[in-house]
């Protein structure tokens, strides 16, 4: 049982990151083939709206296609599991709940009954209900985690950053006055096109 949490905590786990990763990677591509001359305004507001309505939509509205499978291959790995937790939970709540009635020959409601004793079957059914709730609470998570993605994508739609920007470090040594010693260190120097009269 506990294998199977584990499991698909770490399937979650490895879904949000490959987003995050995936997203910040995209970001420095997708800022420099923006065009600059476009007549409407591209709106975090639409984008927020289309992913709260269909999750997806916002990232397509984003022009993010990629990004529209990972949003409903996170739901259909989510759905599974929610899924899998709720028969479980049946199966064990039904045979915890079963109580056979002495000359009656009705079956068994499953074979849990046959298997497991009663505390057994109590914390099967008390595990997989907890399961059960908490694929609910991660499906809520990665609503949400689909929304604010589309949001923050929609924000940096128009951030360029330009190919020339770079950032240095160089050796530098410090000269006390007060001592006569000097101390090494390093210096960063960054320099960004047009500011602070970089070229």
């Amino acid at each position: 049982m506990l294998r199977t949490t584990v499991k698909n905590t770490k399937i979650i786990f490895l879904l949000v990151l490959f987003i995050i990763i995936s997203n910040i990677e995209s970001q420095s591509q997708s800022f420099a083939n923006i065009d600059n001359t476009q007549k409407k305004p591209h709106s975090a507001h639409k984008a927020t709206i289309y992913s709260l309505i269909l999750p997806g939509l916002g990232q397509a509205y984003n022009k993010k296609y990629w990004k529209v499978p990972v949003v409903y291959v996170g739901f259909g790995v989510i759905g599974y599991m929610i899924s899998n937790n709720r028969k479980e939970y049946k199966l064990y709540k039904a045979a915890y709940e079963f109580v056979p009635v002495e000359g009656d020959d009705q079956p068994s409601p499953n074979e849990y009954y046959d298997l497991y004793n009663k505390d057994q079957l109590k914390q099967g059914r008390d595990y997989y209900r907890r399961n059960m709730e908490l694929s609910y609470i991660v499906a809520g998570f990665w609503y949400l985690l689909n929304v604010i993605d589309a949001s923050v994508d929609a924000h940096l739609f128009e951030f360029q950053v330009s190919p020339n920007l770079s950032l240095r470090f160089d050796p530098y040594i410090y000269n006390q006055p007060m001592n006569n010693q000097t101390i090494p260190g390093l210096r960063m120097q960054v320099s960004i096109p047009g500011v602070f009269g970089f070229k």
